[in-house]
């Protein structure tokens, strides 16, 4: 991120812009929302900006720019679509201590003006940092479709309110008001009048005044393999709620990003064969933070009934008196299988398949080899990579042909994805020789497709439609 997304406050402070044609119409027409004392150096300058000035909402001054017309600016725009002219007034700006911006001139230019979508006092502000301008329209034109018209004057209408809403304690009891009233209240409220708002927001506020405060929960959520675009609605809304998120070592940085920035985060990694977190650790802090009555949520790589030690935790929620429900997540296998073009089951082949964990090896001793063994047979190994050889020996050990297929999948969805092809015969020293680094899912019986190939990335139909 070159570029730092802020909202300057510009009322009352001055903004200078350099230029008379289009390139300055544009930039005005925005410019113009806000509250800042505009003034514009223009030698010819276009009727309209003439228009504006006899209108009182900017200053003209008909001339060239010159040392110290851009003192005390907060920023200044050069748009007189000369590069030499450009040039020239964004070193007096420069000079004169104003941010500037450079139409059409990345490089020069000390910030950029976003697409905006505005719904004021809600503006949002979309950026490529010059990359992709049209990408940047393109969104805001999906988001301007999606936002009612309505949605500023609620948020005006609310923000007047919000004195009044301190009355609720501090946290979660707003946050629910809150969205109690721009999700249900005060969409219903103005669909009559602008006038009916305001008495709902009072009666809003009585009835919350008067809940009794939300006990603590904990969602047990499943993350899925890593690939933000796999995790289930459940589990997005679930981070929007949380107060505190538990999360696990191989829960990807793209996901633990979609939680809210107030949420409090707390890393439990546990990794096989070396540091980690105890478990009676995690339970006490699932507990903690319930009794407290945080939201919390309990972060799980995968789906989190599958070698999870879902189980103790519940237990110890169960245990304290705390209530829980669970989000399943697509786990790994199912990712990793999809990758590579096949079906963990097949008619004629395998009417089961089997899940195994590597991390616990004792284990191991308790699994049918010799029916895994058999041709046809499917088995996902998750964690597998330190006991490849293990897994290996049991299996030759119990008579499988030693052609069996073997594909290890490295960080399954991600985009380092990594398969790996070989055989039973060859797993070991083949894995070992990959040096792989990330969480790994070892598929026995199966070999990847020969037609498949990098996935095309699907585009959202709204967004290509603007784009062309």
């Amino acid at each position: 991120m070159n570029h730092f997304p802020i909202f300057l406050n510009t009322s009352g402070r001055r903004i200078v812009l350099s230029g008379g044609g289009d390139a300055a119409l544009a930039k005005l027409r925005l410019l113009m929302k806000t509250q800042a004392h505009i003034t514009v150096f223009a030698v010819d300058a276009d009727a309209q900006i003439s228009a504006w000035a006899d209108a009182g909402k900017l200053k003209l001054i008909a001339r060239a720019m010159e040392p110290g017309d851009a003192m005390c600016a907060a920023l200044f725009y050069g748009a007189d679509e000369d590069p030499v002219e450009d040039k020239r007034t964004a070193a007096i700006a420069h000079a004169d201590g104003a941010l500037v911006n450079i139409v059409d001139n990345l490089a020069d230019s000390q910030f950029i003006t976003p697409a905006i979508v505005d719904r004021d006092p809600v503006t949002i502000a979309i950026g490529t940092e010059g990359a992709a301008p049209v990408l940047a329209r393109a969104i805001k034109a999906d988001l301007e479709a999606k936002l009612p018209t309505s949605l500023g004057t609620l948020a005006a209408i609310g923000k007047a309110f919000r004195k009044a809403a301190d009355a609720l304690p501090f946290g979660r009891a707003r946050r629910d008001f809150w969205r109690d009233y721009y999700f249900n209240a005060g969409p219903k409220a103005i669909a009559g009048s602008v006038e009916a708002v305001q008495p709902a927001l009072d009666t809003l506020l009585a009835d919350h005044l008067m809940k009794t405060a939300r006990k603590g929960h904990i969602a047990f959520v499943g993350a899925g393999p890593g690939d933000p675009e796999l995790l289930t609605l459940k589990a997005r809304k679930a981070l929007d709620e949380a107060d505190v998120v538990i999360y696990d070592r191989l829960i990807s940085p793209e996901i633990l990003e979609l939680a809210r920035r107030e949420a409090t985060m707390i890393d439990v990694g546990k990794e096989a064969f070396g540091p980690s977190t105890p478990q009676e650790t995690i339970n006490a802090l699932i507990v903690e933070h319930g009794l407290k009555g945080a939201q919390v949520v309990r972060l799980k790589s995968g789906d989190a009934t599958i070698f999870g030690r879902l189980d103790e935790e519940i237990d110890a929620a169960t245990d304290a008196g705390l209530e829980w429900h669970i989000v399943p997540g697509i786990t790994s296998a199912s990712a990793a299988v999809a990758s590579i073009g096949q079906s963990l089951t097949k008619r004629g082949r395998n009417t089961s398949v089997r899940f195994l964990t590597g991390h616990d090896m004792q284990g191991f001793a308790d699994h049918d080899w010799k029916a895994l063994a058999e041709a046809g047979q499917v088995a996902a190994v998750y964690m597998g990579k330190k006991s490849a050889r293990f897994v290996q020996g049991r299996l030759l050990m119990h008579g499988i042909d030693p052609a069996t297929p073997v594909t290890v999948i490295e960080n399954a969805s991600r985009a380092d994805q990594r398969v790996l092809s070989t055989t039973v015969a060859e797993m070991e020293p083949t894995i070992s020789n990959a040096n792989l680094a990330g969480p790994a899912l070892t598929f026995i019986g199966l070999a990847p497709r020969s037609a498949v190939t990098a996935l095309p990335e699907i585009p959202m139909p709204d967004l290509a439609q603007e784009a062309r």
